[in-house]
């Protein structure tokens, strides 16, 4: 499996002929093997057309119906038992008989929630009812009526006219809360003063929303029927109540009796419901993997031709080569259960048809394929940039993520996610799904910003030693260096001077950045020209990479495309890297050392003066040179290709000879070539220019792990300074109080700011260096994808 992962697999075209009647079985098997793709062999035919359409539609009813059960089986928080589907698949009459069982225990389950929610209805009536405050307002009311009448039979007694009659009305409901004020503000507009409104809030923890109990008492029947309007404009419940107190109490204590005998018709239904969901729930998930794999089955079928006899079925399938024996022992044994005694036949047939491509991965490179198939599937046969995004994509994010301390935390969550995967495969989220499938990107992104952080020496922005540093401050003092006490108090910054005896050992740190340099005021200088020129190093070394790639991607190739674009590339940038690594090697002072940029930046332009410093003897010759091969290939790239090809096809051309006359046949050949080569030198040209300028743009591409990998350093320091160093030095007591409050505002806004939004945007510019910069050199990515017929992706 390790040499198959580089490059997409072999596959094969064959024809399969079974006998119908183990049809099933036979595409069960290879659905179990999960190596075949059926090729349409009826591609023109519309869905309504094929011959098992209404078993596909019968299976989809059904799985509708299975959805709507475990909706119901999720709402009453029954648990599902997951069991692995060992028996076969079910047989067509098996199939009948689930979709019969299915479907009665729909119509059962709708029967019970429409009897419930008929229940619940009243139920809920009911208990409006009794939160009704009629019987302490009607106390007040009358009481209040009472006084008024004797008053007016007082007053109405030293005239002549007799007292008014009063007759009282009332109407009593229920209405939202969040309605009452709006509908109180209209009686009172439309009403004035001429009615009576009391309210009270419902208290009952049986009711599922907040409302309020209200009675209006009025005057006359227009009134009253007015205000019944509007109450039905709020989608207010009324309720009739009596007018005497022996009826209001009869209808009180009948309403209670009816409550209680609901209440326990409500939980006898609920208990029924959950027993009838609970004997479902052992099975639903057994249910649910035969409806989903006869579907695939019948859907399968679709794909295929069946003879004039109805006994014979004919397919293709698309299978890798090293299998074959597989699908055949999977089609012998599928035959076998169903008792045939013919055998399938297989037959490798030619096709001029790009096969699909197939990149056989695991667990671990799951994720990394996946990250390749983002940017498009390879073309058939080509190379698979998977395994080497394996190592390069995690340690490209983590040169822009090195911070030791950060990649402990990445490390620790993506074991945490590791041990949890089935755990948290359970729950339905987008964001934990990522997380899952991208457990052992995390992991390696977390060792490698491990080993880059040791590298820049940098955990939470300390430095530490792990072994002794290569400077000596001691030597420094007198007498055999320059200082002395009173330099100390003189002077804010010193510099160590490496010419001074025992200043420097000689040999640099023996792993990673020296320490000393933590406390350098040139630290920043410093790192920006390391972290700089190690960005080119690795931008051109992964680019040039990419390109050595290209060679087995185009083998045919290799003097027309392949070499003169290597060419281009050395003498240009692999000089830079040069130029780079020599600088290194040699011992120069930095106020005399010539500068890389101005040398490369000269080099293009031919411009060279007489002060002009070398690193070497011959530099300007052998710069001159490189340039000068360099144009040279842009010529080679652009004009040689295109002239073999029309060679070529001038070739080819003069051998064909038709009937009609040689005058018409040169005027068509000449016309046919010029259109033909017309759009091959425009192709060669865009790929010129576009080979040319990528050398400069991508390596210019590549800073981007320069200036990330300082912007996390830098933001790492920030947070150190403005919230940890000033709270360290506190005094105990309060400061301790102040010191733990600190340190969880520097982890939150570490992992918040550090580690989630500087990880993320890590990852992505990672992503782009692989797709643009390196994959863009050999690969082609305008394949298409093998789509095995699989149960386990169901």
């Amino acid at each position: 499996m390790g040499q198959k992962m580089f490059r997409s697999e072999e596959m094969c075209l064959v024809q399969l002929f079974f006998q119908t009647e183990s049809a099933h079985t036979c595409i069960n098997e290879l659905g179990l093997l999960g190596l075949v793709q059926f090729r349409d062999l009826n591609p023109g035919a519309a869905a309504f057309q094929r011959r098992f359409v209404k078993e596909v539609r019968k299976c989809e009813e059904m799985e509708r119906i299975l959805r709507f059960l475990e909706a119901e089986i999720t709402r009453c928080n029954i648990p599902v038992s997951v069991t692995v589907d060992s028996v076969g698949v079910s047989c067509p009459r098996e199939l009948l008989e689930l979709e019969c069982k299915i479907k009665k225990l729909e119509e059962e389950l709708k029967e019970i929630n429409g009897n419930h929610d008929v229940l619940k209805r009243n139920f809920i009536e009911l208990l409006e009812i009794r939160s009704l405050p009629v019987q302490t307002v009607f106390c007040d009311v009358h009481s209040f009526f009472f006084i008024f009448s004797l008053f007016s039979s007082f007053l109405f007694c030293f005239t002549s006219l007799s007292p008014p009659l009063l007759t009282l009305r009332f109407i009593a409901g229920v209405i939202k809360q969040d309605r009452f004020p709006a509908f109180e503000k209209v009686l009172w507009r439309l009403f004035h003063e001429n009615f009576i409104l009391r309210h009270a809030e419902i208290q009952d923890t049986e009711q599922q929303t907040e409302k309020d109990a209200f009675v209006i008492f009025v005057q006359g029947d227009q009134v009253q029927g007015k205000i019944k309007k509007i109450c039905n404009g709020f989608r207010a419940n009324l309720y009739p109540c009596p007018n005497n107190f022996h009826a209001r109490e009869e209808m009180r204590l009948n309403v209670h009796t009816r409550i209680e005998d609901l209440r326990m018709v409500l939980r006898r239904t609920e208990e029924f419901k959950v027993t009838v969901l609970t004997k479902a729930a052992g099975t639903i998930h057994q249910w649910v993997t035969k409806v989903k794999k006869m579907k695939a089955i019948y859907y399968t079928l679709n794909l295929c031709n069946i003879d004039i006899t109805q006994k014979l079925i004919v397919a293709e399938i698309w299978c890798p080569v090293s299998d074959l024996n597989s699908v055949q022992n999977a089609l012998i044994k599928g035959s076998e259960q169903s008792g045939s005694t013919v055998s399938p036949v297989l037959n490798r047939i030619q096709t001029q048809q790009i096969p699909p491509t197939f990149n056989r991965t695991n667990e671990f490179t799951k994720g990394f394929q996946t990250i390749v198939d983002a940017y498009g599937v390879s073309n058939y046969r080509e190379i698979n940039p998977a395994p080497y995004t394996i190592i390069t994509f995690p340690f490209l994010f983590a040169v822009m993520f090195g911070d030791c301390g950060h990649g402990i935390i990445l490390t620790l969550l993506a074991i945490w996610v590791i041990k949890q995967q089935e755990q948290l495969s359970r729950w339905k989220s987008e964001f934990v799904d990522v997380l899952v499938g991208g457990r052992f990107i995390i992991l390696l992104m977390g060792l490698f910003s491990i080993y880059t952080g040791l590298i820049y020496n940098d955990c939470f922005s300390k430095s530490f030693s792990i072994c002794r540093s290569s400077w000596r401050v001691r030597h420094m003092f007198q007498p055999g260096g320059p200082w002395s006490n009173k330099t100390l108090h003189d002077f804010g910054h010193l510099h160590l001077d490496p010419e001074i005896p025992g200043v420097y050992s000689g040999s640099p740190y023996i792993f990673g950045i020296d320490p000393v340099w933590n406390i350098a005021s040139n630290k920043l200088s410093f790192l920006n020209s390391y972290k700089m020129k190690m960005s080119v190093i690795l931008g051109v070394s992964h680019m040039l990479f990419g390109m050595a790639l290209s060679l087995v991607n185009y083998l045919y190739n290799v003097l027309l495309r392949f070499v003169p674009e290597l060419v281009f590339m050395l003498s240009l940038f692999g000089y830079l890297l040069f130029l780079i690594l020599f600088k290194w090697t040699v011992r120069l002072r930095s106020e005399t050392a010539p500068s890389i940029l101005l040398i490369f930046i000269n080099m293009m332009l031919f411009s060279y003066q007489t002060d002009d410093k070398f690193l070497y003897s011959g530099q300007k010759a052998l710069q001159m040179f490189l340039v000068l091969q360099a144009l040279l290939m842009v010529p080679v790239m652009l004009l040689i290709k295109p002239l073999l090809i029309y060679r070529h096809r001038v070739q080819l051309q003069q051998q064909v000879r038709c009937s009609v006359s040689i005058t018409c046949c040169e005027k068509l050949r000449k016309i046919s070539v010029a259109m033909f080569m017309g759009d091959i030198f425009a192709y060669q040209a865009i790929h010129t220019i576009e080979h040319c300028l990528g050398c400069i743009s991508n390596t210019a591409s590549y800073l981007r792990l320069w200036a990330l990998s300082l912007a996390h350093a830098e933001l790492s320091e920030v947070l150190w300074r403005m919230l940890l160093r000033g709270t360290l030095g506190c005094h105990p007591g309060l400061g301790s109080l102040l010191l733990a409050l600190v340190f969880s505002c520097f982890a939150l806004l570490t992992f918040a700011v550090l580690i989630v939004m500087e990880g993320l945007s890590a990852f992505l510019h990672a992503l782009r260096l692989h797709w643009i910069e390196f994959q863009n050199k050999f690969y082609q990515g305008a394949g298409f994808k093998f789509t095995p017929l699989s149960f386990t992706s169901l």
